[in-house]
Protein backbone atom coordinates (compact mmCIF):
# COMPACT_ATOMS: atom_id res chain seq x y z
CA UNK A 1 0.00 0.00 0.00
CA UNK A 2 1.34 2.98 -1.06
CA UNK A 3 0.20 6.90 -0.47
CA UNK A 4 1.71 9.29 -2.42
CA UNK A 5 0.96 13.20 -1.86
CA UNK A 6 1.75 16.37 -3.97
CA UNK A 7 0.88 19.82 -4.54
CA UNK A 8 2.83 21.63 -1.63
CA UNK A 9 4.58 24.68 -2.28
CA UNK A 10 5.67 28.23 -1.45
CA UNK A 11 2.70 30.44 -1.41
CA UNK A 12 1.69 34.31 0.04
CA UNK A 13 -0.89 34.95 2.74
CA UNK A 14 -4.29 34.84 0.88
CA UNK A 15 -3.20 32.20 -1.30
CA UNK A 16 -4.34 29.12 -2.70
CA UNK A 17 -2.97 25.69 -2.84
CA UNK A 18 -4.31 21.85 -4.20
CA UNK A 19 -3.05 19.13 -2.17
CA UNK A 20 -3.25 15.44 -3.96
CA UNK A 21 -2.96 12.21 -2.36
CA UNK A 22 -2.81 9.08 -4.76
CA UNK A 23 -3.62 5.34 -2.84
CA UNK A 24 -2.47 2.49 -4.35
CA UNK A 25 -2.93 -1.04 -3.01
CA UNK A 26 -6.42 -0.54 -1.74
CA UNK A 27 -9.79 -0.02 -2.70
CA UNK A 28 -10.15 3.46 -0.92
CA UNK A 29 -13.67 3.67 -1.78
CA UNK A 30 -14.27 1.52 1.73
CA UNK A 31 -11.36 4.29 3.72
CA UNK A 32 -12.08 7.17 5.31
CA UNK A 33 -9.10 9.44 4.32
CA UNK A 34 -7.55 12.04 6.35
CA UNK A 35 -5.25 15.22 6.33
CA UNK A 36 -2.67 15.67 8.49
CA UNK A 37 -0.42 18.43 9.20
CA UNK A 38 2.81 18.91 11.53
CA UNK A 39 4.47 22.09 11.86
CA UNK A 40 8.14 22.54 13.30
CA UNK A 41 8.49 22.23 17.04
CA UNK A 42 4.76 21.19 17.02
CA UNK A 43 2.68 18.61 17.58
CA UNK A 44 0.72 16.53 14.81
CA UNK A 45 -2.29 18.11 13.97
CA UNK A 46 -5.23 16.73 12.57
CA UNK A 47 -6.65 18.88 9.69
CA UNK A 48 -9.85 17.32 8.11
CA UNK A 49 -11.66 13.42 7.54
CA UNK A 50 -13.55 12.27 4.59
CA UNK A 51 -15.87 9.02 5.64
CA UNK A 52 -16.02 6.24 3.20
CA UNK A 53 -18.65 5.43 0.74
CA UNK A 54 -21.35 6.08 0.69
CA UNK A 55 -21.12 8.01 3.49
CA UNK A 56 -18.83 10.60 2.61
CA UNK A 57 -19.55 12.83 5.91
CA UNK A 58 -16.61 15.50 5.73
CA UNK A 59 -15.24 16.82 9.32
CA UNK A 60 -12.34 19.72 9.50
CA UNK A 61 -10.74 21.29 12.32
CA UNK A 62 -11.91 24.35 13.55
CA UNK A 63 -8.66 26.15 12.77
CA UNK A 64 -9.10 25.63 9.02
CA UNK A 65 -13.29 24.94 8.69
CA UNK A 66 -14.10 27.73 5.92
CA UNK A 67 -11.17 27.60 4.12
CA UNK A 68 -10.23 24.28 3.20
CA UNK A 69 -11.95 21.87 1.31
CA UNK A 70 -11.72 17.97 0.85
CA UNK A 71 -12.92 15.76 -1.95
CA UNK A 72 -12.26 12.29 -3.28
CA UNK A 73 -12.23 10.38 -6.46
CA UNK A 74 -12.51 6.85 -5.37
CA UNK A 75 -12.21 5.49 -9.06
CA UNK A 76 -8.88 7.30 -9.26
CA UNK A 77 -8.27 6.47 -5.97
CA UNK A 78 -7.18 9.88 -5.20
CA UNK A 79 -8.31 12.33 -2.15
CA UNK A 80 -7.26 16.22 -2.58
CA UNK A 81 -7.76 18.68 -0.29
CA UNK A 82 -8.13 23.20 -1.45
CA UNK A 83 -6.18 25.33 0.93
CA UNK A 84 -7.83 28.70 0.23
CA UNK A 85 -7.04 31.97 2.64
CA UNK A 86 -3.90 30.86 3.63
CA UNK A 87 -2.11 31.67 6.87
CA UNK A 88 1.95 32.04 7.75
CA UNK A 89 0.07 29.89 10.77
CA UNK A 90 -0.47 27.17 8.06
CA UNK A 91 2.72 26.38 7.50
CA UNK A 92 3.60 22.59 7.72
CA UNK A 93 4.28 19.34 6.25
CA UNK A 94 0.58 18.21 5.17
CA UNK A 95 0.34 13.88 4.78
CA UNK A 96 -2.79 12.18 3.99
CA UNK A 97 -3.47 9.31 5.73
CA UNK A 98 -6.42 6.55 5.53
CA UNK A 99 -8.10 4.17 8.32
CA UNK A 100 -10.52 1.36 7.88
CA UNK A 101 -13.13 3.03 9.80
CA UNK A 102 -14.85 5.61 10.90
CA UNK A 103 -13.32 9.64 11.05
CA UNK A 104 -13.70 9.67 14.81
CA UNK A 105 -10.79 6.71 14.70
CA UNK A 106 -8.88 8.60 12.52
CA UNK A 107 -8.44 12.15 13.24
CA UNK A 108 -7.03 10.24 17.02
CA UNK A 109 -4.28 9.41 14.78
CA UNK A 110 -5.04 5.72 14.31
CA UNK A 111 -4.65 4.87 10.72
CA UNK A 112 -3.73 2.12 8.83
CA UNK A 113 -1.70 3.93 6.69
CA UNK A 114 0.24 7.09 6.43
CA UNK A 115 1.90 9.04 3.05
CA UNK A 116 4.98 10.76 2.77
CA UNK A 117 4.31 14.76 3.92
CA UNK A 118 4.05 17.44 1.65
CA UNK A 119 5.47 20.74 2.52
CA UNK A 120 2.97 23.94 2.57
CA UNK A 121 4.82 27.18 3.12
CA UNK A 122 2.97 30.57 3.61
CA UNK A 123 5.16 33.58 3.71
CA UNK A 124 5.81 36.66 1.91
Amino acid sequence: VQLQASGGGLVQPGGSLRLSCAASGIILDNYAVGWFRQAPGKEREWVSCMHGTPDGMTFYADSVKGRFTASRDNARKTTDLQLTSLKPEDTATYTCAVHLGSCWVLRSGTVDYWGQGTQVTVSS
